[in-house]
Order: C-alpha cells, then structure tokens, then sequence
C-alpha cells in the first residue's frame, strides 16, 4: 500500500493536487466513525513513505505537508491520522521504475508518453522556443537584431556564433540552428518562415460593433481584420499602437444613444498585449486574437497558463515565463517592452483600479483550441461592488432581496443593477432554482465558464482559486496503509 500511496501522490502533484489521509478506511468498507484505524497498526509504513517521497519521486514534489490529526479511533482508543496535503505542481514527476501517474474522479492512471509531453509543455518544464528549426542565419541579420546586438555590445563575431553563446542556437548533426526563439524576436516575417513548422506567429485585430460578435451572413465588424506580424518587439509595439489609435477614434454609440469613449490605462493595453506575446504557446497553429467591442477589449492568446498559474490566482501568484529565452532576451532590447520583473499583472490591476474600472477578468478555454482569455472591461465599476463582494464572501450567493438590504434601494432598480453587472460577467446568474429563487455568485463560486457576449468566470482577487467544495473525489483519497474509521472534528472535516 505504501506503492499505492506514492502513486497517489505522483498523480495529485501531476494534476490539481489533493490531501492523502493515511488510517482512514475506504467509504465502501466501512461508514462513519468505523472507518477510524489511526497509524499505530503500522507506523512503519509511514516512515517509508515519507522516505519514498524523497527518494522514489522524479523530481521530488516541493511544499507537501504532513499534518497529523489527533482522533479516538473506532475502538474507544486515542490515536491519530495523517494527512498528506499534496499542492499542484509547476513539475511533471514520475516514479522510480513505476511511470508517470495522473488522477481520474477516484483513481489514478498511468500516463502515455505523449500526454506526459503535452503535460510538460503545459507546465512549461518545456516549450516549443527552445526547439531548433531550419531557417538561415542571414534571413535573422536584420535591423531589429542589430539594434539588440549594438545593446548587447556585440562587437564581433557572425550572427550564428553570437545566438549559440546566449542559447539562441543549438548545434544539430554538426551545424548551428537558430532555435524558434531566435526566429520570433529577429526575423522580418517569422509567422512566414515558421509556417513550415505547422505553427503561426501573427496578431490579429478585429474591431466589432456592438458589444458581442453577431452570427450571420454579414459579420459585425466595424472594418477589416488587422493582421500584425514582425518579430516580437515590433508586434507588440505595433499591436499596441493599433489598438490605442483604434480606442481614440472609436467613438460608438451606447443603446442610450450617447457616445461612449473608450479610456483604459494606456500601461494595461500595452501590458496585455506584452504577455500576449511573451507568454503564447507557439507550438500551437493559432494567431493571437485581440476583439474590440464596444464595452471591451478581449485578448486571446493560444496555450493554457503555464505551471500553476490560474485565473483565480494570476494576481498575487507572480510571474511564470512559459517561454523564459523570448522573455529574457526581450528586456535586453533599447527600451524593452517588459521590465521581466513579475509586476506586470499587478500593475493591471491596480492601474484599472485607479481609473475606477474593473479589473482585469482572466479564464482559460481548454477545449479542442485552449487559450488563455483576458478581457477589460470599458465600464465603471460600481462603488456599492466591493459591498457586494464581501457580502458574497461572508455569507455565499446573493438574492435580489439581499442586494435591496445591502444598497437601500428598491426591488427594481436591483434588479437592473444585477442584470447589468451579469452582462458584465460579474456577479453569475444561477436561475437552476426557479425564477423566484434565483441568485448570484461570485465566479470562483461557479464553475468556469465562457460566453461570447464577454461573460467570464474568473476572479483573481479570489485568494484560494477553489470553489467552496475543495475536498473533491478528484483531490482526496483514502489510503488504508493503516487501516482507517472517524469522529468528532474530524468527521466533519472529512465529511464522514
């Protein structure tokens, strides 16, 4: 069983992480109190556990706790239980001779090599920058190289030896080859030349009327796409540029017939754009889309967050560079876009906090094309939200009588305070209960979710990143290493 146990914990550090409980039984053997067993039966087994953990592990799994819970087992003796608490992991880890291991609903499954190399990329342990390709140095000696050379203090020596020195370049068979970081931040056209990769590299713009994308013969757009291409700094100076000049003159009309102006923080723009770029998985056959509508700016860029990044906790979880070489060299550039110093989505928040809009909104689409989506609203936020928030905190979802006590304000000017902030995607409507009995919640009380009209799930103020239920079939398992039973506190912990 000790086995069992480290696979279990392979599998949770590989997927969302999840507690272990050691001297508990399973559920269909045992109910209630009975499945109490404690660790005396066999403290052995979990002295080599602990030692397996350290051993057997590849690479070891960092920040696992052991918390032991004092409890009277199901024969009137007191004892104790263990409680493995296993985090997600930014590593991809496998067992001594024993595989690589992932969690089902409640049990676990040895992975195959190419999901263990799809899981790796998504982690970032690797990324398709590093990858050589098969394009000339020359086509890379180009002004945008010069000027990062000339800041570098390149003094001497051919292109390709300088890019072998900062890792740019790899030698394959004998020969250097410009790795597709190299390719990104130098060349001219680098969606062109990677195209043989089955990869692209390109920004695209779209500028919609209206306030979400209209299905139909005749598309909704204000004008026609705009393609950004060039190497990385250009594309984000560039796209930045586009956008704001786009943003000045967009002047629309509201459904209240008055013209709405566009005013987000010029350093959000150019900041979304930036990670945009930095932070894309370029292994996958997708341009970044930017959408422009009325009451928001959307920027979908392909890939999921990288290590154990996630929109609940993007704000407060620093900086984890899916593509380390683009982002290093990036800042090695006259007047680079990123500073690389792990602020940046911090400063978002703060930045549209001073002007009194919300703040940014961060999810991810995983399905057959995964992107990470961040949308800024163009809409004032609401003084009486934060009331609302900490009364969702307190006390969970909120009823439209709740929101007439909480702002003093009458059942129909309520109601459209909610209709208008479910629109914005903050609070979720939950109507699964009948009309009558219809509430609200914050986004990380629901589950993720995406819609067209600019509706998202996530909320990085959220410190946990966790729904209220977080003792899931997926992240506990019952190990009977010592054989288990329960009472008191820690039954109700346990949910037994």
């Amino acid at each position: 069983m000790v086995g069992k146990a480290l696979e279990t914990l392979c599998a949770f550090a590989n997927t969302r992480g999840g507690t272990l409980a050691l001297g508990l039984e399973d559920r269909a053997k045992a109910q209630g109190m009975e499945r109490l067993h404690g660790l005396a039966e066999n403290p052995e087994a979990v002295d080599e556990l602990r030692r397996k953990t350290l051993t057997h592990l590849l690479p070891a799994v960092e920040g696992l706790r052991w918390l032991r819970v004092a409890c009277r087992l199901r024969n009137g003796t007191d004892d104790h239980i263990l409680l493995l608490i296993v985090p997600q992991s930014p590593k991809v880890h496998s067992i001594l001779d024993d595989g690589t291991w992932t969690r089902l609903d409640a049990s676990n499954r040895e992975m195959t090599a190419s999901e263990i190399t799809e899981l790796s990329y998504q982690r970032g342990v690797i990324s398709a920058e590093s990858e050589p390709v098969a394009v000339p140095f020359d086509l890379l000696e180009t002004d945008t190289w010069r000027r990062f050379a000339a800041s570098r203090g390149f003094l001497s020596g051919d292109i390709a030896d300088r890019l072998y020195r900062i890792g740019l370049a790899k030698r394959i068979g004998g020969e250097l080859q410009p790795v597709r970081a190299a390719v990104l931040l130098f060349a001219d056209e680098p969606g062109g030349l990677l195209a043989a990769q089955q990869t692209r590299a390109d920004v695209r713009i779209f500028h919609y009327r209206g306030h979400r994308i209209e299905p139909g013969a005749i598309p909704n757009l204000l004008k026609p796409p705009k393609t950004i291409s060039g190497s990385v700094p250009l594309q984000i100076a560039h796209a930045s540029a586009y956008v704001l000049d786009e943003l000045a003159t967009g002047l629309t009309l509201a459904a209240s017939g008055f013209k709405m102006v566009h005013r987000y923080p010029e350093r959000v723009i150019k900041e979304a754009m930036t990670n945009a770029v930095i932070h894309r998985d370029y292994r996958l056959n997708r341009d970044i889309q930017i959408r422009i509508f009325d009451n928001r700016i959307e920027i979908e860029s392909p890939g999921l967050f990288p290590g154990t990044i996630t929109p609940a906790n993007i704000g407060k979880a620093g900086s984890f560079a899916r593509n380390p070489l683009i982002a290093r060299n990036l800042r090695e550039f006259p007047e680079p876009p990123n500073v690389d110093a792990g602020e940046g989505v911090r400063m978002m928040f703060a930045e549209m906090r001073a002007a009194d809009l919300f703040r940014p909104f961060f999810n991810e689409r995983r399905e057959a094309q995964p992107s990470v989506i961040v949308i800024l609203h163009n809409e004032e936020r609401p003084p009486v939200w934060e009331q609302v928030r900490d009364w969702i905190d307190r006390n969970g979802p909120l009823a439209n009588s709740d929101l007439c006590r909480i702002t003093e304000v009458d059942t129909l000017k309520a109601s459209k305070m909610l209709k208008r902030w479910v629109e914005q995607g903050v609070p979720l409507k939950d109507d699964s209960g009948g009309k009558r009995n219809t509430v609200y919640l914050k986004p990380t009380l629901a589950q993720p979710a995406l819609d067209w009209d600019g509706s998202l799930s996530s909320d990085p103020e959220n410190e946990s990143g966790q729904s209220q239920q977080t003792l899931t079939k997926q992240r506990i398992a019952y190990i009977f290493i010592i054989r288990p039973g329960g009472s008191g506190r820690l039954a109700g912990l346990l949910g037994i």
